[in-house]
């Protein structure tokens, strides 16, 4: 059950919901992701903590970048399904709906993380 909590609290931000979504596009980097949130550098990196933490995301090394991905072929179903939900969610909302404009023009190596 406190897995379950953990999950629940991690999905009860609006930056991590955010992120997410964002993630559903593509796989993306801090400096990507902090340009679309517009929020410090250390709050997007503690946000996908959590969500790495809880397995809602993975990440990878390629290169320079660290990319964050959504966790796929998860064998906890309960992550699984709570993907699923948020895959289907918020996708009409006026913030979502700016953050997937800009995750299409972004370009990393116009960013900090050259």
């Amino acid at each position: 059950m406190d897995e379950k909590i953990k999950t629940f609290k991690a999905l009860s931000d609006k930056n991590r919901l955010r992120i997410l979504k964002l993630l559903e596009a593509k796989p993306l980097c801090v400096c990507e992701l902090n340009a679309i949130l517009e929020i410090a550098q250390s709050s997007t990196s503690q946000h996908l903590k959590v969500l790495k933490d809880v397995g809602l995301i993975k990440d990878k090394k390629q290169s320079y970048w660290v990319n964050y991905y959504l966790a796929q072929n998860v064998k906890d179903n309960f992550i699984r399904e709570q993907l699923k939900i948020i895959a289907k969610s918020f996708n009409d909302d006026a913030v979502i709906k700016k953050d997937n404009r800009m995750v299409r023009k972004i370009n990393r190596k116009s960013l900090c993380c050259k």
